[in-house]
């Protein structure tokens, strides 16, 4: 039997040159579109940190983790989402095993 749910862990970075309002604008967002296609079970605003290595000129950026519970066909169609959104720098969406 297919598992009707799966859980994972998503962590995304929002460009740091956005306003505050704009930055949780896109939480927000994000966390809406989770909550209604599953469940958040951990939210976490990391904030400003510097990359690893630049993207696009961008030395730094907005980390958000983000631990949810969905079915197995949504992760990739949040990734579309955040694939398509300017504001996001970089996304990785994975599996969580607990």
């Amino acid at each position: 039997m297919a598992k009707t749910t799966e859980k994972y862990e998503l962590m995304y970075i929002i460009k740091p040159d956005l306003s505050e309002e704009d930055t949780a604008a896109i939480v927000e967002k994000f966390k809406a579109l989770v909550e209604e296609h599953g469940t958040i079970d951990e939210l976490e605003l990391m904030g400003k940190r510097k990359l690893a290595y630049e993207i696009n000129y961008i030395a730094d950026g907005y980390y958000v983790l983000v631990k949810f519970t969905s079915a197995p066909d949504f992760p990739a169609e949040l990734d579309r989402v955040l694939g398509i959104t300017d504001s996001v720098i970089r996304s990785l969406i994975t599996v969580r095993y607990e």
